[in-house]
């Protein structure tokens, strides 16, 4: 069967808002893929951020849905930068199993001189500081934290840089995320975001395959890079690079046909998709027990005619409390 009659009856598509798993069997790689469309809109409409911070928004949470989809525990994957640029902080988690949330921090009067500049790049917004790969698996166990310099010019080559020191598994990341202006069903002028993403990992069975250079200055550096690349992870790579970010974001194209055209030649599989949504982990007990750890003067100095209002910085719910009801440990 080819490309051109491959029809929406023939199979079921995943559509927007749903991470598929996939599997190439011909170069020993998985990963994962996703269209966002509805849920990110949703995120990203709340805090109508200016649009360089809303695109960097929005590569976080692709990022963070195709990693966070793939812990098999009950948990919490948190993506987060912390840097010195005029968006000084950009934070995303993945609660399982299906449960996004995103949020950044910014400069006003930085981000202006740089937009007036043209300096709208993630490394002139972002600036120097590391991006955090945190697992969080509850109370009880120990946290996982994987951290890596701001030192790439996009987030798909940061986490490249992440995946080659932390984890040692030679890994593909593509990002994509595009600007819709259309008209809704009444013929208004409507603003919508749609991203996507994909990540390739090479997976083979035997482990010596899996070899690659090591990062400069490391132990297994020797200074020319003379470990070879994999004939097979450097065809695959090739193929995930090829991708442009229409592709990436284009419903008409859809996750499944991106696949079938990469990978058809040497055998794709998908696995059922994943569902994600814009939920937030925000309540108002949880609100209360942070309340609860703060000192009576600083409750007195944040209440006002008696109320202590929070707000969450995520999802942007207001939380409002009688100061006798909030009583510090």
């Amino acid at each position: 069967m080819t490309e051109a009659n491959v029809g929406l009856g023939q199979f079921d598509y995943a559509g927007d808002d749903h991470v598929v798993p996939f599997q190439v069997e011909g170069l020993d790689v998985r990963g994962r893929a996703v269209q966002l469309g509805p849920m990110l809109d949703a995120i990203l409409e709340r805090h109508n951020y200016p649009l360089p911070v809303a695109r960097l928004v929005a590569e976080t949470v692709v990022l963070t849905v195709l990693l966070g989809t793939s812990l098999k525990f009950e948990g919490k994957l948190i993506i987060q930068t912390k840097s010195n640029g005029p968006v000084d902080l950009v934070v995303a988690d993945f609660a399982t199993p299906d449960r996004v949330r995103a949020y950044a921090r910014y400069d006003e009067e930085a981000l202006k001189i740089a937009e007036e500049n043209g300096l709208t790049q993630p490394q002139h917004l972002l600036g120097e500081g590391v991006l955090a790969f945190t697992i969080d698996q509850g109370a009880h166990m120990q946290r996982y934290q994987g951290i890596v310099p701001l030192d790439g010019a996009s987030l798909e080559e940061i986490a490249g840089v992440y995946f080659r020191q932390s984890e040692q598994i030679p890994t593909k990341v593509r990002l994509g995320v595009a600007e819709l202006l259309d008209r809704d069903e009444n013929g208004k002028p409507r603003h919508r975001w749609r991203a996507g993403g994909m990540v390739a990992q090479f997976l083979p069975e035997a482990p010596d395959r899996m070899r690659q250079a090591d990062l400069h200055g490391g132990d297994g550096d020797d200074g020319n890079g003379a470990l070879a690349v994999d004939d097979l992870w450097d065809e695959a790579s090739v193929m995930v690079q090829t991708i442009d970010a229409d592709e990436l974001t284009d419903p008409t194209v859809g996750t499944e046909r991106l696949l079938y055209r990469l990978f058809h030649e040497r055998g794709v599989k998908v696995y059922p998709p994943q569902a994600v949504y814009d939920k937030c982990s925000c309540s108002r007990e949880k609100l209360r027990d942070v309340l609860a750890s703060l000192s009576q003067d600083d409750i007195d100095h944040a209440a006002e005619d008696g109320l202590v209002s929070v707000t969450c910085e995520f999802c942007s719910t207001t939380y409002r409390f009688e100061a006798t009801e909030v009583k510090p440990q």
